[in-house]
């Protein structure tokens, strides 16, 4: 596409301040698309926070002699996520005309495109935003898929293993997926919706978190020989908790960039009941919990939040404030008891994401069916929508990390994961708590005796 030189906005709104530009269906004044632009942009910044948050989170919810490594493969991903997206993902998860089989797989080409003075007027997504905008704020959203599996793997799997992963996985698992209803494909024709991605980017993660989850096998210790659970504590609660208000933050660009433009009504009534939701689902899991220990557990509070915001995230523009609460409340109580089924059966997930993200997206999409103020919105249609997405995610999910294992091997060595991925991994440590002492040469103890020791304090833990 020939790059040309688009016209300021500040020079169109010296000559038209109130008059609509030319493109008469957008019916968006030069201050609208302004507004709208600056609003999405704020938006795209705030889902960048949640990578952020997702670090904390995990951070926290792990061993702190895995710390390093979580935060490593946390920054990985928002790197990898916006080049692979840039490169190859936006085109096909958006191919406009270009679709290469019936509406399941189309490509519009390598790179981003070089937008045309339109793309940065209201001639552009009906005014709603540019086009550079709409990349950045759909790159975000690319990196996200990802980083949920992140958790669900943590404390054993190998790094340069994952890194292939992710980077597949966001590149074209996500991405194909996604065209599928974002893209204009055929689960849109078919009237699916998902609003801003319980489906298309939290079930997706989710399906990836728990193929690795099986595939990879429990933490060593975590399930003892007659089957029952130890508990493997949290290094850090704090930063766990600091994790998720980050994430509730990151949220209200989330989805109040998804309704695609700075609409007043339209947005407020979004954040409104993303906020119900998230408040009902940290209470529905203090309640849950309640029933199965006489001690709150702070760890189900926060995925609590986390679940009701995942739920609500496919209807949150279609659903009113009222029925927000609802939804939010159910999904707390179906993270406390996913989390406990999941242990029943060995599946180790050491900080929730599959419960949160899969199975609480699952009811979100299903909330739509059932909740939805658009008599348009089908349950079958949504449960389609989540078989679809489960046929495809699951075994493309599966296949790479099989494929991984048999070809550079998957998890990693008994020693390293007691040590600690900081020290096997990286030769870091994420705290300097004081461990050992210096030398008569005034040198610091080496890292990996630092690991040692701290593999000593966490034994019990394992």
């Amino acid at each position: 596409m020939k790059r040309i030189a688009a016209l300021s906005l500040a020079t169109l709104a010296t000559f038209a301040p109130a008059l609509a530009l030319a493109d008469e269906e957008a019916k968006v004044t030069v201050g609208q698309f302004t507004a709208n632009n600056v609003w999405m942009m704020l938006c795209a910044s705030l889902v960048f926070i949640m990578h952020l948050g997702f670090a904390s989170l995990e951070s926290g919810l792990t061993r702190s002699k895995n710390t390093v490594n979580i935060l490593f493969k946390n920054t990985f991903v928002v790197c990898i996520g916006l080049i692979t997206y840039y490169l190859i993902g936006f085109s096909l998860m958006y191919p406009g005309d270009s679709w290469q089989i019936g509406k399941y797989l189309g490509y519009g080409g390598m790179l981003i495109a070089a937008p045309d003075a339109a793309d940065a007027t209201v001639g552009y997504a009906s005014g709603g935003y540019a086009y550079y905008t709409d990349f950045l704020f759909q790159g975000m959203f690319a990196a996200t898929a990802a980083t949920i599996v992140s958790g669900a793997v943590a404390e054993r799997i190998k790094l340069p293993s994952f890194m292939v992963f992710a980077t597949l996985f966001v590149a074209f698992v996500y991405t194909i997926a996604g065209s599928w209803k974002w893209g204009g494909g055929w689960l849109n024709d078919a009237g699916f919706y998902d609003f801003a991605g319980s489906t298309v980017v939290h079930s997706v993660g989710g399906w990836g978190a728990l193929a690795g989850a099986i595939v990879l096998g429990p933490r060593i210790g975590k399930y003892g020989k007659k089957g029952e659970m130890t508990p493997i504590p949290g290094s850090n609660m704090p930063l766990a908790t600091i994790g998720v208000f980050l994430l509730w933050l990151g949220w209200f660009g989330f989805n109040g960039g998804s309704v695609l433009s700075a609409d007043p009504g339209a947005t407020s009534r979004v954040l409104v009941t993303t906020c119900l939701a998230a408040a009902a689902g940290g209470l529905g899991a203090m309640i849950a919990y309640s029933f199965v220990s006489k001690k709150p557990d702070l760890s189900m509070a926060l995925n609590g939040i986390l679940a009701g915001l995942v739920g609500i995230t496919a209807g949150a523009d279609v659903i009113t404030p009222n029925m927000s609460v609802i939804v939010g409340l159910i999904a707390g109580f179906l993270v406390v008891g996913s989390v406990i089924a999941f242990d029943k059966i060995k599946i180790d997930d050491p900080v929730g994401a599959t419960s949160v993200h899969l199975v609480c997206g699952i009811w979100g999409t299903l909330a739509v069916g059932l909740f939805s103020t658009n008599p348009e919105h089908s349950l079958g249609v949504q449960l389609l929508g989540i078989v679809a997405y489960a046929v495809f995610t699951a075994p493309c999910a599966f296949l790479l990390f099989f494929a991984i294992k048999a070809t550079m091997g998957l998890r990693v060595s008994e020693e390293e994961e007691i040590e600690g991925l900081d020290y096997g991994e990286h030769e870091m440590h994420a705290y300097d708590m004081g461990i050992g002492t210096t030398s008569s040469a005034g040198a610091p103890p080496s890292i990996k005796g630092t690991a040692k020791a701290a593999t000593a304090v966490e034994a019990p833990a394992e």
